[in-house]
């Protein structure tokens, strides 16, 4: 399938290079051997040399969607949401910073790496940034910080998350009473 080059997004292939430039920045991405990147007609369209290469059939569709993602991120960038609930759970974005406050002793600061920003909507913090690996790698330390219990519910969780519940133990002993 080839990808649609969004309008401010200029592809250009040298050798085993590709370099793409849009609004959020420019990344630049070596093409492994076996594969041949080509832009036509405002489209990029990746295949194999070979086809029947085992090696480069991997590669072939790994190339294909690391190349969407750049381009889809440096065009319209990525974004993840995250929920806290709990009592007294608070979280404030300062530049590259994020401080939570999430029960602990003391409050757990995260620094964002370059590409990647904070903000917050009320009790939701959103991460976004242009590589897709970073901010959900990111997302997913914020998380670890106070994975949601399944008990109350309380801690970070994804929005539109499902958190599977458990009973406890009032439920536990009216109905294992024998």
């Amino acid at each position: 399938m080839p990808i649609e080059i969004p309008a401010g997004v200029t592809v250009t292939v040298s050798g085993n290079q590709v370099a793409v430039a849009g609004t959020k920045g420019n990344v630049t991405h070596v093409v492994p051997a076996g594969i041949i990147v080509k832009v036509e007609e405002n489209k990029v369209v990746v295949s194999q040399v070979e086809k029947t290469q085992e090696q480069t059939k991997a590669l072939f569709g790994l190339t294909r969607a690391l190349l969407n993602n750049i381009i889809k991120g440096l065009s319209v960038g990525f974004e993840k949401r995250l929920e806290m609930t709990g009592v007294g759970y608070r979280a404030q974005a300062a530049g590259q910073d994020l401080t939570l406050n999430v029960g602990y002793s003391h409050p757990v600061k995260i620094k964002a790496p370059a590409g990647v920003m904070f903000a917050m909507e009320g009790n939701v913090i959103v991460v976004s940034g242009s590589d897709k690996a970073l901010v959900g790698d990111l997302a997913a330390k914020i998380r670890a910080v106070r994975p949601p219990e399944p008990y109350k519910g309380k801690g970070i969780k994804y929005v539109g998350e499902y958190i599977r519940r458990k009973a406890g133990k009032a439920a536990k002993a009216v109905g294992g009473a024998k």
